[in-house]
């Protein structure tokens, strides 16, 4: 598989498994097909085109190449036929967001790199573009994003987007990298979720 193909597989397999979040999160505040569809494509795709938009890759990918929409909205629509036996599966859930949270910060840090973009710049765009969609799903079904409240998952992105970066600065390239980089995320959050580990929050 070339370095191109990985990039493009770990992107769809982020965008399906974002799409799934948002479309789990439409379903709570019970939304109809079309919500839900719309919030799944938001939570998928907001970070990506975030992303492009930055680098200046215009169109966006969301909708210059029509895998990505698709993926999105099926993933969604598979969601809400199928919504009573995943609820059954968070386990599940909670780590196929954890991939994605790492897929999605390796290949918008790499991409941002790869445009040109200097290595604080590409860290931040990485970050934005793992974070980005979950939090227009949560203003979306009106909450609170959840990257702003609790967890590190924001954190965990900005560190894996910091080591994609060095692994570009040493001439480490290729699906390797990435995919030792999205492991490590993948781990660490997967480790905070189970430890119940937090940013600090101020008391009031």
């Amino acid at each position: 598989m070339t370095s191109g193909y990985g990039l493009l597989a770990a992107d769809l397999v982020g965008v399906a498994v974002f799409a799934a979040s948002g479309a789990s999160a439409a379903i709570a505040k019970r939304l109809d097909l079309f919500g839900v569809a719309f919030v799944g494509f938001v939570a998928a795709l907001g970070g990506g085109i975030v992303r492009d938009l930055v680098i200046g890759a215009v169109p966006p990918l969301a909708f210059a190449d029509w895998r990505y929409p698709v993926t999105a909205v099926v993933a969604s629509i598979a969601v809400f036929w199928l919504h009573p036996q995943l609820s059954r599966l968070r386990r599940t859930v909670l780590l196929l967001d954890a991939a994605g949270l790492g897929l999605f910060t390796a290949t918008g840090t790499l991409k941002a790199l790869a445009a040109g973009v200097p290595p604080v710049g590409a860290c931040l765009i990485g970050m934005l573009t793992a974070i980005g969609g979950g939090l227009a799903r949560d203003l979306l079904t009106g909450e609170i994003p959840v990257v702003l409240q609790r967890d590190i998952y924001a954190v965990v992105s900005l560190g894996g987007a910091i080591l994609i970066t060095v692994f570009h600065s040493l001439g480490l390239s290729g699906p390797f990298p990435l995919v030792i980089a999205a492991l490590l995320m993948t781990g660490v959050r997967l480790l905070a979720l189970y430890r119940r580990w937090s940013a600090p929050v101020a008391v009031p």
